[in-house]
């Protein structure tokens, strides 16, 4: 397992179980009910909610494509919602995405 939990099944499981270390919400979800029920588990539990722009460059993040032999994504699969539940080790991205969080003042 990479420790994510990607569209909202897996990731609602996570942030209600409180396994969630930060949670990802595409601005360009459609679904209303989905985005208040995400950003209202990220509330109740104190979890950061970060939002990207766009549900295929958040479904390239996460894996959901195929990489060619030039690497590129080819076939990316659309994710609306996903949470990072575990980083191996002292992971530099971590680390990155920790700082941005900091440069915001914590609230994104």
């Amino acid at each position: 397992h990479d420790g994510l939990a990607r569209g909202l099944r897996e990731a609602v499981k996570a942030l209600d179980k409180r396994q969630a270390l930060l949670c990802l919400l595409a601005k360009n979800c459609t679904e209303d009910g989905y985005t208040r029920l995400v950003e209202a588990l990220c509330n109740e539990h104190n979890i950061k909610l970060l939002r990207v722009e766009d549900k295929e460059e958040l479904g390239e993040w996460v894996g959901l494509c195929k990489i060619d032999r030039e690497g590129k994504p080819r076939k990316v699969v659309k994710c609306s919602c996903a949470v990072v539940k575990e980083v191996a080790g002292d992971a530099e991205s971590w680390v990155v995405v920790q700082e941005y969080i900091k440069s915001k003042g914590g609230a994104i």
